[in-house]
């Protein structure tokens, strides 16, 4: 099929999908090649310290309370939290005989979150040295994982679940939910002094280019019956295999 035919065949809705992919991959790969080159770090060491108070680099701006909640949200970009929220989920999809929209759940965000040890061994960059570490850290700094498998996970989630709810402002907060969490696993990695900014940005392109294909791909499968539809009451699925 020539690009001209596909261009005319394809409705609007999947153009803007592919464009919001390739848009989020650009962005990824424009990170990636400026972070290569050392032109993001005045950039990052702005925000970094931006958000430490004046002359003490060791201290977080805000009040006590604030630093304890930056540490509650980067939990939530965590593998042992992304791990339980994701089973639990699939357990709910299993028990509702919905067992392949669980089995798609898990293989989606399974594998996108290998992107993060994936792309963290290819880059290796050196994780901030500008201010002290609020939390443990191991790995190499870009992209982040926590932001990436955070974007995986939650927006995937949501994206499923929001397929079943045939109320647009549900569907609304469901998605806007799953993005507000998204938005503050990174920015509390920044806060708390583990991740460079541009680390963050690049894995929530990574993470939303992910995410975004494999709820396109969940939508296709379903509205051809390879999986089941969100839609279906509990036990419905079966009777009408």
């Amino acid at each position: 099929m020539r690009a001209s035919e596909f261009l005319r065949r394809a409705d609007t809705g999947f153009l803007f999908t592919l464009a919001l992919i390739a848009g989020a991959i650009w962005a990824f790969v424009t990170l990636a090649s400026e972070m290569a080159e050392g032109d993001t770090h005045a950039f990052d060491e702005a925000i970094l310290t931006a958000m430490r108070v004046p002359g003490d680099l060791s201290d977080p701006i805000g009040p006590g309370w604030l630093e304890v909640m930056m540490r509650d949200a980067t939990a939530l970009g965590g593998v042992g939290v992304l791990t339980f929220v994701v089973c639990a989920a699939a357990g709910w999809m299993w028990l509702r005989q919905d067992g392949r929209s669980a089995i798609y759940l898990v293989a989606a965000t399974g594998l996108g979150m290998l992107l993060s040890p994936l792309f963290k061994t290819l880059f290796d960059r050196p994780r901030p040295d500008l201010v002290p570490h609020d939390t443990m850290v191991s790995t190499a700094s870009f992209p982040s994982g926590h932001s990436l498998m955070a974007a995986v996970t939650w927006l995937t989630l949501a994206a499923i679940v929001a397929r079943g709810v045939e109320e647009r402002a549900l569907k609304a907060y469901v998605i806007a939910l799953a993005i507000v969490i998204t938005l503050a696993v990174g920015v509390s990695r920044v806060y708390l002094g583990v991740h460079w900014p541009t680390d963050v940005l690049a894995g929530w392109c990574l993470g939303g280019a992910w995410a975004t294909g494999a709820a396109t791909l969940a939508s296709w499968l379903a509205g051809r019956g390879r999986i089941e539809h969100a839609k279906l009451e509990p036990g419905e699925a079966a009777r009408n295999p």
